[in-house]
């Protein structure tokens, strides 16, 4: 009949493709023919045969009756990100929670036991928290160093392991204190202070997950207490979490939410 799709179309076979894919998470990596049903809603006909056909091809790689994202994969995913320039892919996210909230926007990764801002998005605000590319802090101090803190165990072992510098009279510098609130960030999913880097600046910060499901970095929006005050920060967490999450996702990573 004219005008209706085969239903072994090109783009419809890609899409059942797309969707049996999809189904692979890093929390779930590895899945049986019934689990893959279930999680596609696809016929058991349809799944068996774009299953062994993906197999053959090293889209899959099959473990018994257990089947996962074939290393084949895994090395296109690494060809695409190398050379990638994190900065231009940020950049579209942080200017996005900027025009939403108002505030600055940054990214923040680690180097040795520091922070470095390497992305940024800057408060239209004529009384805002100036912050420079390229600013280095502490990793002890504020809600971006509190995630890149909770979400790397190696880093944090590093840096208890010496006493932990000051910048003003909020920052902790107790290492059973600031153990307590990792575990804290981890429960929340993301990190709030005030006054530990700057007095009178408060901060809320959300993980950056990168390919392969380890942490990338921490997604900070800063600004004047003030304005951003705890009621307000309740209000703004969400979309800081979420642009952290849009940020994981454009790096290749199947963790787009805090665990």
């Amino acid at each position: 009949m004219a005008g209706k799709v085969a239903s072994n179309s090109p783009l419809l076979v890609l899409a059942k493709i797309s969707t049996i894919l999809d189904a692979f998470t890093f929390s779930t990596p590895e899945r049986s023919l019934a689990d893959l049903r279930t999680a596609t809603g696809l016929p058991a006909s349809t799944v068996q045969r774009l299953v062994a056909n993906l197999v053959q091809s090293g889209f899959l790689d099959r473990h018994g009756d257990q089947f996962r994202i074939g290393l084949r994969m895994a090395t296109w995913a690494a060809s695409a990100f190398h050379g990638l320039d994190v900065g231009e892919l940020a950049q579209p996210v942080l200017a996005a929670l900027r025009d939403e909230t108002g505030e600055t926007a940054c990214l923040f990764i680690s180097t040795r036991e520091l922070r470095v801002c390497v992305a940024m998005a800057e408060s239209r605000h004529s009384v805002r928290r100036v912050i420079a590319l390229g600013e280095v802090t502490p990793v002890n101090v504020g809600s971006s160093g509190r995630v890149l803190l909770a979400w790397n165990d190696e880093l944090a072992t590093r840096v208890f392991e010496h006493p932990l510098p000051a910048l003003t009279q909020e920052t902790i510098v107790d290492v059973d204190e600031l153990r307590r609130s990792l575990v804290t960030v981890r429960e929340r999913g993301f990190a709030y202070t005030v006054g530990e880097r700057t007095s009178s600046v408060s901060s809320v910060a959300a993980p950056v997950f990168q390919h392969g499901g380890s942490l990338f970095g921490a997604l900070s929006l800063l600004g004047p207490s003030s304005r951003m005050t705890p009621d307000v920060v309740t209000h703004l967490t969400p979309s800081v979490v979420a642009a952290g999450a849009r940020l994981s996702q454009a790096l290749g990573s199947a963790i787009t939410a805090p665990n």
